[in-house]
């Protein structure tokens, strides 16, 4: 089934969402091959050996090159949890302070993280912004997956103090281009954090490595539940660019 728009065009995307992101399934109960090609649908194997089924979504700018997509508010409460176990695991080799949310997705996983390792509260940014917000405590942003102008990312005045000369780990629930990213580490950065290490659920494609960097050029740790691919168009299906 193609997805259509509500202008009724049709849009380089496979199957409806509504069944995907509910459960994870072992190898056994896979209902396709986890090598491609891939037709609709991509394999992601978690850290445990179990797998996580994303739906392809094709670029509307490149009709000939698709990514696997999460939106983890229409994931189940178990997948969530489960994606934030494995995330929360792989950031203990990082020694930080506070945990900050990024949002929007990210926000379902960092409270969940910051739980599993032992902090009773973490530190939220957001998009909406409140009447006594301030300007030079935003910075604009933007994402390959939400098309249009622009956003703006705040940080609440009254949550400063808590990331001030702090270690932070930060959290959100994709990278993929890094540009969402490269927002927000230049907003904490603005606040006067240190960020140590980034933990997400998807690591997608290599894009946003040499992005996410340090001043001195040196590689930010990003940890994952797991990576996929971007894909690119061939005759028997969609496969791994590269």
């Amino acid at each position: 089934m193609s997805a259509t728009d509500l202008s009724g065009q049709n849009l380089p995307g496979f199957d409806a969402t509504t069944e995907y992101w509910q459960r994870t399934v072992s190898e056994a109960e896979l209902e396709q091959s986890p090598l491609p090609p891939y037709a609709s649908s991509y394999p992601a194997r978690l850290p445990d050996g179990r797998y996580l089924v994303l739906p392809l979504r094709g670029m509307p700018s490149s009709p000939d090159r698709c990514v696997a997509s999460l939106i983890a508010n229409q994931a189940s409460m178990a997948v969530v949890e489960q994606l934030a176990l494995h995330m929360a695991e792989a950031a203990r080799a990082h020694d930080f302070d506070v945990v900050v949310g990024l949002p929007t997705l990210g926000l379902a996983f960092a409270p969940l993280v910051a739980q599993r390792l032992g902090h009773s509260r973490y530190v939220p940014l957001g998009y909406s912004r409140k009447y006594w917000y301030r300007e030079e405590l935003s910075e604009p942003v933007s994402s390959i997956t939400t098309p249009g102008k622009g956003k703006l990312l705040y940080i609440d005045p009254n949550q400063l103090s808590l990331i001030t000369g702090k270690r932070v780990l930060v959290v959100d629930d994709a990278v993929s281009s890094g540009t969402t990213m490269v927002s927000g580490l230049n907003l904490l950065a603005r606040c006067g954090a240190e960020v140590v290490a980034i933990a997400v659920a998807m690591r997608q494609g290599t894009q946003w490595q040499q992005k996410l960097r340090r001043a001195d050029g040196s590689p930010i740790p990003v940890v994952g539940a797991y990576d996929c691919p971007r894909m690119e168009k061939r005759a028997d299906g969609w496969w791994p660019e590269g």
